[in-house]
């Protein structure tokens, strides 16, 4: 399973760093100068400021280096920084233990409390933002809670991406598919916002949602609802597996300009190469994803 890896590591910490720094956009970013701040060698953060510049925070020019994209003040704070919200640790760490075996069978909040370091309160509200996530039900009689079943191996999570292979470039080929040309703007803009930084700037959950809901979107363009619901509830089974599997997140860049160029395919009339395109897009993701 995936975890941070230096370059995302890394670039989250330098983009903490450029929102202290209070540079202004288009402010000239040395790698020397972060090596130093963050007393690591030029290598990584060479890497890191490449990963930056592919995802929109910085700008690299040719002979000069790098550049700031947006003013520091523009930069808002990754929830990659653990403790930064208790509520929200506590909820990725009850997650990455269900997911890694640690957490099994019925429980209470108490024992969420208890085991998390949270206030009866806080153990509440985690436990009902996961149950309207359908991640976890309180149990019959309301006497403590349950996980829902989950995708928590790399077998099932690979047996997921098989299924959607099958579902959703076959959708695309339904005789009722029609292009929704606001929904398409819509997931468009999204795409793009994650080319300019989104992609280091949004929280885990948040990142998820924009992009199960880009395959929502056009499996419900079929105008078939039960190849419609199969992709939602793969969502749902997937949510803890892929929240995980976020960490790291130098791989998005490449897949949001998949994305895109689906969408010109679509738009462009070429419907059945964006459905080979697609289940190829689907099999990379697998294969980076679950190493199988």
């Amino acid at each position: 399973m995936s975890r941070p890896n230096l370059t995302t590591t890394l670039a989250t910490r330098l983009v903490d760093l450029l929102r202290r720094s209070g540079f202004e956009e288009g402010a000239h970013v040395t790698e020397q100068w972060v090596a130093d701040e963050l007393d690591v060698s030029r290598t990584p953060v060479r890497k890191a400021m490449i990963f930056l510049a592919e995802v929109g925070i910085l700008t690299r020019e040719p002979n000069r280096g790098f550049f700031l994209a947006r003013s520091a003040a523009a930069l808002s704070r990754t929830d990659l920084d653990k403790g930064a919200d208790v509520e929200q640790d506590a909820y990725f760490r009850i997650a990455d233990d269900y997911v890694g075996g640690r957490f099994s069978g019925p429980f209470t909040a108490a024992d969420v409390s208890r085991a998390y370091q949270l206030a009866p309160r806080q153990a509440e509200r985690v436990l009902a933002r996961m149950e309207s996530e359908d991640l976890v039900r309180r149990r019959t009689g309301g006497r403590g809670w349950e996980f829902q079943h989950a995708f928590s191996t790399v077998e099932a999570h690979a047996q997921s991406y098989r299924f959607r292979m099958i579902i959703e470039p076959n959708a695309l080929l339904e005789p009722d598919f029609a292009v929704d040309a606001g929904l398409f703007a819509q997931h468009r803009a999204q795409q793009e916002a994650l080319l300019r930084g989104d992609i280091l700037l949004l929280p885990r959950a948040e990142l998820f949602q924009v992009n199960a809901s880009f395959h929502e979107m056009l499996v419900g363009c079929s105008g078939n609802q039960f190849l419609l619901d199969a992709v939602r509830r793969q969502n749902r089974l997937r949510r803890l597996i892929e929240y995980r599997l976020q960490l790291d997140r130098s791989r998005l860049a490449g897949q949001a300009r998949e994305h895109l160029r689906l969408l010109d395919l679509v738009e462009g009339g070429s419907v059945e190469e964006a459905s080979v395109f697609l289940r190829n897009h689907l099999d990379k993701v697998r294969v980076i994803k679950t190493g199988s």
